[in-house]
């Protein structure tokens, strides 16, 4: 009796279409909200957005990126602030794709797009570095670092009286 049971259910299911995809030959769309792979964004003249704050560092609960800043200066200039990150890695194995890193970043400089195809034969290929993670120079732009004229990113604020 169990068994013809059996048969009756898979034979009932057998008439259904198959919700199965044959990956990766057909890849399912992804939600707008998938966090995937990271990346480090730029503005459009070409300097990074990072500013080497270690803010997402110290917001990301597995430990996974690590940031070392340096100052920059007129004839190499990296980003718009004081700083930018000279350093910029993460350990994809230990990332948990929770998001917080890019929730923390005052400037928006990390951003996670929808890549999910990310997969590591070595251990060492799953530290991605600011070379594999910064995007392109959008056009028009100039690619880092750049040489400006002095003075030109310092911080005055327009409502303020002139202290001469």
């Amino acid at each position: 009796m169990n068994i013809i049971k059996g048969f009756a259910t898979t034979f009932k299911h057998l008439r259904e279409e198959s919700i199965t995809l044959q990956y990766p030959e057909q890849v399912r769309p992804f939600q707008e909200r998938f966090k995937g792979r990271h990346h480090l964004r730029r503005y459009d003249n070409g300097l990074e957005k990072c500013i080497g704050c270690s803010l997402c560092s110290a917001a990301c609960p597995a430990d996974a990126i690590w940031v070392e800043a340096a100052e920059n200066n007129d004839e190499q200039r990296f980003s718009p602030g004081e700083r930018y990150a000279k350093t910029y890695e993460i350990n994809m194995l230990r990332c948990i794709f929770c998001g917080y890193c890019e929730d923390a970043c005052p400037t928006q400089a990390i951003e996670l797009g929808h890549e999910h195809q990310m997969s590591f034969t070595d251990r060492r290929d799953s530290i991605f570095t600011k070379e594999m993670l910064i995007d392109a120079v959008p056009e028009g732009g100039q690619p880092t670092p750049q040489k400006v004229e002095a003075g030109a990113f310092d911080r005055a604020i327009p409502d303020m009286p002139d202290p001469k």
